[in-house]
C-alpha cells in the first residue's frame, strides 16, 4: 500500500463513523507563492502557502503534497533536508511533517500544534549532524531527526524578554547563533545548559547592529554576517560591525554564501561580493517577496510570490520557471459547475480578485487582464446558464459573458443601460446574477443610482429595468436566487432594512402593472448569507443565527409574503452560515466559520460534520461550496485552498439503462459491508428476488444514481449465498431495469 492509499484509509477511517457516503476526497491549492525552497542533486523542493511540491529537474515532472497527501502543517513556511534525505516542513500552525522520498511515508510532529501557546509559526528548520534546529515564534528548539523528540527549547537569551520570537538559527565552531527582532544572541564559549539565560550574550545597535530585527545568518571566510533590513552586519571579537558597505543601496530581500563569494539579491538584481569589491550579476523581473534560497556553481533560484524561476548563468544564461499547475491564489470566493463538470471560480471582491478559474478535473486555467481581454480582474460570483454559458459578476466593470473558454463578452456601463454607484456612475457593481426557466439573465446591480436594482437581459439581448422594488431607499443588494416558479429572490445588507425580499413579474416583462414584490419578515435574522432551492422547491435561507426553511414559496404569486410558511432549522440553530448547497439526494451541505455540515433532507438530523482536525478540510472557515451533482463531487473552499469531497450522491438518471453492483460477489455476515447498485433514476424503487423470484427485500432510493443493500431481508437477517435478482423500476412502474449480484455469506 502506498503513501497515498494509506493517508486516504486514515481520512476515511475518520469519516466513516458519521459520513460513510464519503468515497474519497482531494485538496487544491495554489502553490505559486513559496515560503521556502531547497535544492538537491536532482530536483526542487518548495513549501508553498498551499502545501509543498517536487520539481523533477530529469524529467521535468511535479509532485504536489497537501492534507490529502500527508502534509498536515499549512501554510507551509520553513524547509530542509537532513543526512538521511528526509525532507522537514515547518508550517505557520506549529506542526512539523517529516517526508522519507524513498518510502514515501510522512511523519508528524504535533507538539508545537498541540500546545497552549497563541503564536506557533516554525520559522526556520537548520539540520546540524542529528538535531534540527527550529526557529519558532517563541524560542529555539532542539529536535533528535532519529526519533523525532524535542530534547531542548530555549526561551530565554540573556536579557531579551522570555518567549521572544526567533527568525533563524546559525551554528558554527560549536558555537549557536539565533537571529530574532530584539538582536542577536549568541551562545556564551564552552556553556552547555543553554535553557540558562546567562549562557547567552545578547546584542543589539547599541552593540553595532545595523538593526535590531536580524533576518539571516551566514558564514564568510571564517566570520559570522548577519542580514538586517537595513544592511550586513559581521561579529568581530565581542561587536557588530558593518559589512558589505560598497554594496549599491537598495531593498535587500536575501543572500547566499558560494564558495569565496557572497551573492545578494536586492530589488530586481543579484550582485556578488568577493575579494572586497561587489559587482553586478544578473537581473530579473520578478517583484513582491522575492527569496534567494540556493546559489552554487553559477545556478540561482529566486522564488516569488508567482512561482520560482531557475537561473542557469555560466551554461547559457537560461532561466525556467518552476511552478506546478494549480489556481494563481488560494482565492475561491465563489464557485458553480457547468453542465460538462468544469468547475468555475470567482475569486474576489476589488485588489482582492485575481481573475477567474476553470478547473476541468485534472488542470487549472487562469483568466486575468492578461490573458483573457477583460476589465478588471475583481470577480466575485459566477452563474451558469441552462445552455452552459458562464457569467462572471465584477466589482466596478459589470460582467461577462463566456462561451466556449474563448469567446468573451463584457457588459458594463458603456454597452448597457445600467448605471453605476451614486457618487461614482462608471463604476458598476454587478452583485449577483442567476438565468431563469427562460434563459434570461437576471442581474442585481448592488447601488444603483437610479434605484434600479433588479435588471434582466432576455435570451434575444433585450435590456428590462426595474425600479418598482418593495422599497426604493434600499441599497446594496448581495444575493440572488430563482425559484421553479421565477420568482427573483434577494438580499441586501442595506443599514436602512437588510434582509429578503422577492419579485416577480408575471411572466410580463413590459407590463410593470402585474408585478408582485415583497419583504420577508420571521426569519432568524434579517443578515442572511445564502440561498439555496432544494429538490422539493423549498427555500433555504442562511443567516447569522442559523437556516429558515420557506416551504411554500410559490404562495407570493397569488397572497403576500404573510401566507408565507416559515421554519427554523433546529439542528442548525445560533449557528452563523456561510454558504449551502444542495446535493443530488437533497442533503444539505452548510458551510460555517466552525467547518462543514452536513444535514438531512429536512434539516431533522445531522448527518456528518467536517472540520479541520477530523477531515482533509485545510482550515475550519468555509468561503463557499458548490456541487457537482454529475459526479457527486462537494467542493468546500477555505482559507488556504479547495476541497474535494467525493460522495456517493450522484444525480439520477432520466431513463435506465443498465444496473451494475459491486462488489461482486457480495461478502456478508461479519463485517458491516454495502452493495452498491448503480443506474437508477429518480425516486427508483428496488427489489431484491432470489433466482426462484421470491421477494426477499424491498425499499426505496436516496434519490439519486445511487442505492445500496445491506445483503439482508426484510426480517433483517441475512440472506443465504446465492444469486440474487435487482429489479428497479419508477413510481408508477412504466420503467424498470435489471441486474444482478452473487452473494457469499461469511
Amino acid at each position: 500500500m502506498n503513501y497515498k492509499k494509506i493517508i486516504l484509509l486514515f481520512f476515511l477511517l475518520c469519516l466513516s463513523v458519521n459520513a460513510q457516503f464519503i468515497t474519497g476526497s482531494q485538496n487544491y491549492s495554489s502553490m505559486n507563492k513559496i515560503s521556502s525552497a531547497i535544492v538537491i542533486s536532482d530536483g526542487i523542493w518548495a513549501g508553498t502557502a498551499g502545501g509543498a511540491f517536487y520539481y523533477n529537474f530529469m524529467d521535468s515532472t511535479y509532485k504536489t503534497f497537501t492534507k490529502t497527501e500527508g502534509i498536515n502543517g499549512s501554510p507551509i513556511s520553513a524547509i530542509a533536508k537532513d543526512s538521511s534525505g528526509n525532507i522537514w516542513f515547518g508550517s505557520q500552525n506549529g506542526k512539523i511533517d517529516i517526508y522519507n522520498p524513498a518510502t514515501k511515508i510522512f511523519k508528524n510532529i504535533f507538539d508545537v500544534f498541540n500546545s497552549e501557546r497563541t503564536e506557533k509559526q516554525i520559522n526556520a528548520i537548520a539540520i546540524y549532524g542529528d538535531t534540527a534546529f527550529v526557529s519558532t515564534s517563541f524560542g529555539l528548539s532542539l529536535i533528535n531527526i532519529k526519533s523525532l523528540s524535542f530534547f531542548d527549547t530555549f526561551f530565554k537569551f540573556g536579557n531579551f524578554n522570555s518567549n521572544i520570537g526567533v527568525n533563524y538559527s546559525f551554528k558554527k565552531d560549536n558555537i549557536i547563533y539565533a537571529a530574532t527582532s530584539s538582536g542577536m544572541a549568541v551562545q556564551k564559549a564552552g556553556t552547555t545548559n543553554l535553557v540558562a539565560p546567562d549562557s547567552w550574550n545578547t546584542f543589539t545597535t547599541a552593540d553595532g547592529l545595523n538593526s535590531n530585527i536580524v533576518v539571516k545568518i551566514g558564514s564568510y571566510r571564517d566570520s559570522v554576517f548577519v542580514l538586517t533590513p537595513i544592511g550586513f552586519s559581521t561579529f568581530v571579537s565581542t561587536t557588530w560591525q558593518n559589512f558589505l558597505t560598497t554594496f549599491p543601496k537598495g531593498n535587500i530581500q536575501d543572500f547566499q554564501t558560494s564558495n569565496d563569494s557572497i551573492f545578494i539579491l536586492s530589488d530586481s538584481n543579484v550582485y556578488y561580493y568577493t575579494n572586497g569589491s561587489t559587482s553586478h550579476y544578473s537581473s530579473n523581473a520578478y517583484t513582491g517577496s522575492v527569496k534567494m534560497p540556493y546559489c552554487k556553481g553559477g545556478k540561482i533560484l529566486l522564488t516569488y510570490d508567482q512561482g520560482a524561476a531557475f537561473h542557469i548563468k555560466n551554461e547559457s544564461n537560461a532561466s525556467f520557471k518552476v511552478s506546478p499547475n494549480g489556481p494563481t491564489a488560494n482565492n475561491f470566493y465563489d464557485m458553480a459547475v457547468d453542465t460538462k463538470s468544469n468547475l468555475w471560480v470567482a475569486t474576489g471582491e476589488d485588489a482582492g480578485g485575481v481573475g477567474f478559474y476553470k478547473f476541468d478535473g485534472s488542470s487549472w486555467k487562469t483568466f486575468n487582464m492578461n490573458t483573457a481581454p477583460l476589465l478588471s480582474n475583481a470577480f466575485h460570483k459566477v452563474a451558469v446558464g441552462s445552455d452552459n454559458t458562464v457569467y462572471f459578476a465584477n466589482w466596478g466593470s459589470g460582467f461577462v459573458k463566456i462561451k466556449n473558454d474563448s469567446s468573451f463578452q463584457s457588459f458594463s456601463v458603456i454597452n448597457t443601460p445600467l448605471v453605476g454607484m451614486p457618487k461614482y456612475p462608471d463604476f458598476l457593481v454587478v452583485a449577483d446574477m442567476k438565468t431563469d426557466s427562460k434563459n434570461n439573465l437576471w442581474v442585481l446591480n448592488h447601488d444603483a443610482a437610479d434605484k434600479k436594482a433588479l435588471n434582466v437581459l432576455t435570451s434575444d439581448s433585450t435590456w428590462y429595468l426595474f425600479d418598482n422594488l418593495p422599497d426604493p431607499n434600499v441599497n446594496q443588494y448581495r444575493k440572488l436566487a430563482i425559484d421553479q416558479y421565477d420568482t427573483k429572490w434577494f438580499t441586501t445588507s442595506s443599514p436602512n432594512k437588510s434582509g429578503l425580499y422577492y419579485f416577480n413579474e408575471n411572466s410580463s416583462l413590459p407590463d410593470a402593472a402585474d408585478d408582485r414584490s415583497g419583504y420577508i419578515s420571521g426569519l432568524n435574522s434579517n443578515s442572511v448569507s445564502s440561498l439555496a432551492f432544494d429538490k422539493r422547491g423549498e427555500l433555504w435561507v442562511g443567516t447569522n443565527f442559523g437556516v429558515n426553511i420557506i416551504s411554500n414559496p410559490n404562495v407570493i404569486l397569488t397572497s403576500s409574503a404573510s401566507a408565507l410558511k416559515i421554519s427554523s432549522v433546529f439542528t442548525l440553530r445560533q449557528q452563523a452560515i456561510n454558504c449551502l448547497s444542495v446535493d443530488a439526494i437533497n442533503r444539505k451541505w452548510v458551510g460555517t466559520n466552525q467547518g462543514l455540515i452536513v444535514a438531512a433532507t429536512d434539516g431533522s438530523s445531522l448527518l456528518a460534520t467536517f472540520d479541520s482536525k477530523n477531515s482533509p478540510l485545510l482550515s475550519d472557515q468555509i468561503k463557499s461550496l458548490t456541487i457537482d451533482e454529475k459526479n457527486g463531487i462537494v467542493y468546500a473552499a477555505v482559507e488556504g485552498g479547495l476541497t474535494a469531497f467525493y460522495t456517493t450522491a450522484l444525480a439520477p438518471g432520466s431513463t435506465f439503462s443498465s444496473i451494475e453492483t459491486s462488489p461482486s460477489p457480495f461478502l456478508i455476515g461479519q463485517n458491516l459491508s454495502l452493495l452498491t447498485i448503480d443506474g437508477l433514476i429518480k425516486d427508483s424503487d428496488i427489489k431484491i428476488l432470489s433466482i426462484s423470484g421470491n421477494l426477499v427485500r424491498e425499499f426505496s432510493s436516496p434519490g439519486g444514481k445511487i442505492a445500496f443493500w445491506d445483503g439482508r431481508n426484510n426480517e433483517g437477517k441475512f440472506v443465504n449465498t446465492g444469486i440474487y435478482l435487482i429489479v428497479a423500476y419508477d413510481k408508477e412502474g412504466n420503467s424498470v431495469a435489471t441486474g444482478k449480484v452473487a452473494i457469499i455469506r461469511q
